[in-house]
């Protein structure tokens, strides 16, 4: 097994990965990680030399160039590490890629991976879009994150979060009641074409044929919306249970007190989605109802305020030090959004195609960073070797 040779700066770096730092059976192996605190409680596949090569043969990147360097630890992520890890996962060679392109977006200072620390058990997850999805079988329809490759993807994701950026849970990752596993989504970009609406890289500015992960928080997972039988036009049906599904999910003082400061990726199942475009609505349309109809009353959200930050800030006060737009300087009585802008909604189609569901995935502090996967000179042949 390879040995992390640690400089400043550099961490565990894997820098003369032909030393071995441990030598035994598998149980003796796992034992030795996780009493060094470099596993997430469940076993790993050791991260041999021979395998750390064998991944980064899907990257063009040199094995220890400086991909980000990830706070809070403030080390240095490579293809080397990175590959590490995803090894740990139980990930394949070609989710390199991926993940490289992943550590980049996290480590962008946009992203802000350093509030991950909070007590408010915010978990990262990724958005995967572009001809990827298919070529690594990623999945996007029913079950999605907890099957294919999914699962080992996002858990390499947490394993880097733990062993390069530091974040420890109980440690320096202080959810109160702790976290489940950083996860993976992909993008129905079928469903999507055959309505008309963009897929989410495209919508960012992504050609069609390029493939991208996104990084984004949530601090929310479950509590899924069912529109079910509608009442008056199908789509309006739809876009108040979202509205209710929003508002039960948001924790207003959070929302309003940050400001741009927030995410929210409302997941749309196909059958949901093809009713609100029937009807006309594009994503951004969607996103825009969402933010425009899910309301709190000023004098409910200045209580609400008060109660977690102190009496020293209130609706107004956020208006004044231009948090918040000046037309939401209104009455205790009238009601306002309960985020700052309708840009900070995504809505992402992806789950069972045969269900009438949504679900909002909402966190403060972070902003989604989105990267390009590129992708290593003779990936084709790569994939199709690694296939045999």
């Amino acid at each position: 097994m390879t040995k992390p040779a640690v400089s400043p700066g550099t961490g565990i770096d894997l820098r003369e990965g032909r030393e071995t730092i441990f030598a035994g059976t598998l149980h003796e192996v796992n034992n030795f990680f996780y009493d060094k605190g470099w596993t997430d409680g469940l076993a790993i596949i050791p991260p041999t030399v021979e395998k750390v090569e064998e991944f980064l043969k899907y990257t063009d990147r040199s094995p220890d160039e400086e991909i980000a360097v990830l706070p809070q630890k403030n080390l240095r992520a490579t293809p080397r590490n990175i590959a590490a890890n995803a090894i740990m996962a139980g990930c394949r060679p070609e989710f390199l890629p991926l993940l490289i392109a992943a550590v980049e977006a996290i480590g962008d200072p946009d992203f802000q991976l350093m509030n991950l620390g909070s007590t408010g058990c915010k978990t990262p997850w990724l958005l995967v879009n572009g001809p990827i999805v298919k070529q690594l079988g990623i999945e996007y329809g029913i079950g999605l994150r907890s099957r294919g490759p999914n699962p080992a993807i996002g858990r390499a994701l947490g394993l880097i979060l733990n062993n390069i950026a530091g974040f420890r849970a109980g440690e320096t990752w202080m959810g109160t009641w702790g976290y489940y596993l950083p996860f993976v989504l992909a993008e129905d970009e079928d469903a999507c074409e055959a309505i008309g609406w963009k897929p989410y890289h495209v919508e960012h500015g992504f050609s069609r044929d390029v493939s991208t992960v996104t990084a984004r928080a949530t601090v929310y997972w479950g509590g899924q919306g069912t529109p079910g039988n509608p009442v008056g036009p199908a789509a309006l049906s739809v876009l108040k249970v979202a509205c209710k599904h929003q508002e039960r999910n948001t924790i207003t003082e959070l929302s309003l007190g940050f400001g741009e400061r927030n995410q929210v990726a409302v997941l749309v199942t196909p059958p949901t989605a093809r009713v609100l475009a029937k009807a006309g609505y594009s994503k951004r349309d969607v996103a825009q109802h969402l933010w425009q109809n899910t309301r709190i009353k000023v004098g409910e959200e200045d209580w609400l305020m008060k109660a977690h930050y102190g009496p020293q800030i209130s609706v107004h006060d956020l208006v004044e030090n231009g948090t918040l737009p000046k037309w939401f300087d209104v009455g205790p009585e009238e009601t306002i959004p309960m985020f700052s802008s309708p840009d900070l909604f995504d809505i992402v189609v992806c789950g069972d195609a045969h269900r009438d569901k949504l679900m909002s995935l909402w966190c403060n502090y972070f902003k989604p960073v989105t990267r390009e996967i590129k992708l290593p000179t003779g990936w084709d042949r790569l994939l199709n070797e690694g296939r045999k």
